[in-house]
């Protein structure tokens, strides 16, 4: 099913919230459509753990097509915004628990899986052409994880 990008009956604070829930909606589903909805074009970076990737084909090379065709869920929390009113640009923190599995082996309970526990910085703007909130930078700070690395990384 393809999810929609633009949400008309968002709040501000919803709206600031929504390019998370685009990008994350995009890997669980595969769906680069909206998953790079998310991302500010000329202006993306995603900081894993002091690894950096600059510019969306980084983004869509190194994480996109590495994690979108896994069988994945991730689930957020403890999301918190900074806004000042009328501004086009805010700031959000949040916690995320992520589960993978290679993929078609999600529902096979004897697989190996990796679930992991992050905290996410996100600076977002808001596009003047789409009027869509996008994610300028996202620094992921890897905290935990428990299972098989392998499963997300390239073989």
């Amino acid at each position: 099913m393809t999810q929609p990008i633009a949400l008309a009956s968002l709040e501000t604070k919803d709206a600031i919230i929504d390019p998370l829930y685009r990008c994350l909606i995009g890997l669980d589903s595969n769906d680069r459509g909206i998953f790079e909805s998310a991302w500010a074009k000329g202006e993306a970076a995603f900081d894993m753990n002091g690894n950096v990737m600059d510019g969306m084909d980084a983004i869509n090379t190194n994480m996109f097509e590495h994690i979108g065709p896994l069988d994945t869920q991730h689930m957020i929390s403890n999301v918190r915004v900074d806004h000042k009113d009328g501004a086009d640009q805010a700031y959000m923190t949040a916690y995320a628990l992520a589960q993978h599995y290679r993929a078609g082996e999600g529902m096979d309970p004897g697989t190996k899986r990796l679930l992991s526990g992050a905290s996410y910085s996100i600076d977002v703007i808001k596009d003047s052409g789409d009027g869509l909130w996008k994610i300028k930078r996202w620094t992921m700070k890897l905290i935990w994880v428990e299972g098989d690395m392998s499963i997300v990384r390239p073989s």
